[in-house]
């Protein structure tokens, strides 16, 4: 087992990791929209998962993965009347590869943020 570290995306904020190795698999901790530098991003729904994105590219390359090797994303976000502004947002990240997905609205995510995505992927 291996922990996963990078500044180009924000420490975890509590007693956890940024994303775990565990043979060939990478378990991401949930990806909030804070900044590497640990600042909030504060925008609308769509700025927010961008940046969750940007996040969870770091951690990926970080792990010796990306995007194109996640074969499970879960997606938290605050309100299902946004899910479509997300999953425009999620659409362009995931154009041809489409990993499996699990989505929920959740009463509150951590700082209040709008949404917060985790993954698993394929190391190489």
């Amino acid at each position: 087992m291996k922990t996963v570290y990078t500044n180009q995306a924000p420490e975890a904020i509590g007693p956890y990791s940024q994303g775990i190795i565990v043979n060939n698999l990478f378990y991401s901790s949930g990806q909030i929209p804070l900044k590497p530098n640990g600042e909030l991003l504060e925008g609308d729904v769509q700025e927010q998962t961008h940046q969750v994105f940007a996040n969870l590219k770091a951690v990926l390359s970080e792990a010796g993965s990306s995007l194109d090797s996640v074969v499970k994303a879960t997606v938290f976000i605050k309100n299902m009347d946004e899910f479509p502004l997300i999953n425009e947002v999620y659409g362009s990240y995931f154009d041809t590869h489409k990993p499996a997905r699990s989505c929920v609205e959740v009463a509150r995510l951590p700082k209040d943020v709008l949404v917060e995505i985790e993954v698993i992927a394929l190391v190489k």
